[in-house]
């Protein structure tokens, strides 16, 4: 089967507050789409006003897949979202309809466009202890020791990157072989065709702007007694994934007294644009992407023309 006669399925990506949710909601409701979130946020249930999750109104104007699936306590990682995206992009083109993949989350669009090293499943109890061995010895010690087994993951990864660290020396003590051996095996190719999309402001000044905008609405929306919810439930903690997300951290501190309601607003827009940062660096050197500007009136046009869809 040649290229052109694979399903085709449309990824559309972006920083934080670009405006992918608008676009794609657009897009779903007038040219047979159904969208999957690519989000490692809006995941989690409970976290609707801090993760700026779509409305019930949007919800119901272009329904998401892939969201409100887990309770904060749990994780999820790239490979979980590979497998879920593609039983929900099987079952839409089943379905006579075309995939459409928004979000933020990289590493999972990473994942599932590139595939995943045949990495082992993680060991609590291997994990344990590295931990103790971090805290006897620290963790500049452990990225000594990842060194003496993989001094290419060692060399990418800060000594102050303690989840990775961990993570890099896990995977050799439970397999025997280094994450740098693994990873050079990927899995199969997906088969379908693949239009890929990004929607940013031209400028930087711009984006910080909506950022900004969006996380004092979200403020304004109740997003600190969100958090408070969160935290009286007594069983969430700042290590787990779902609470490092964006805004949590710095709400969930101001809420312990560490800083007052302006440094809340300070720290949690700064760590917003950090994000966005990182997210404009991974797409940058992204292949095969096609560039929307955020608010341009062609968006939905230019899109339909380069996705080859009617």
């Amino acid at each position: 089967m040649s290229n052109q006669q694979l399903p085709n399925i449309i990824c559309l990506m972006g920083p934080t507050a670009s405006g992918k949710t608008a676009l794609a909601l657009d897009l779903a409701e007038k040219h047979n789409c159904e969208i999957i979130s690519v989000d490692s946020a809006l995941i989690y249930r409970g976290m609707d006003i801090g993760t700026a999750k779509p409305t019930a109104a949007e919800l119901a104007r272009g329904p998401h897949r892939l969201i409100n699936i887990l309770d904060p306590r749990e994780s999820y990682s790239a490979a979980d979202f590979r497998r879920d995206a593609i039983t929900h992009i099987d079952d839409i083109i089943a379905n006579g309809k075309t995939p459409l993949l928004v979000g933020g989350t990289m590493m999972y669009f990473k994942a599932l466009l590139e595939g995943l090293s045949p990495l082992p499943s993680a060991d609590e109890a291997i994990r344990l202890q590295i931990l103790a061995e971090a805290n006897e010895h620290g963790w500049e010690y452990i990225h000594q020791l990842l060194a003496e087994v993989d001094s290419v993951a060692a060399a990418r990864i800060h000594p102050n990157d303690p989840q990775r660290l961990s993570r890099a020396l896990e995977v050799y003590r439970i397999s025997g072989k280094s994450m740098t051996e693994l990873s050079q095996t990927k899995s199969a190719a997906l088969p379908y065709r693949v239009s890929q999309f990004a929607i940013a402001p031209t400028e930087r000044k711009m984006l910080h702007q909506l950022i900004e905008k969006r996380f004092n609405i979200m403020l304004e929306q109740g997003f600190i007694d969100e958090v408070a919810q969160l935290k009286a439930r007594g069983d969430l903690h700042l290590d787990l994934p779902s609470m490092r997300c964006v805004g949590y951290r710095q709400a969930w501190q101001h809420l312990d007294g560490e800083f007052d309601y302006s440094t809340l607003v300070e720290k949690g827009v700064a760590a917003t644009r950090q994000l966005a940062k990182r997210q404009l660096t991974w797409l940058r050197s992204w292949p095969e992407l096609t560039w929307l500007e955020t608010g341009a009136e062609n968006n939905l046009v230019t899109l339909c023309d380069n996705a080859t869809i009617d």
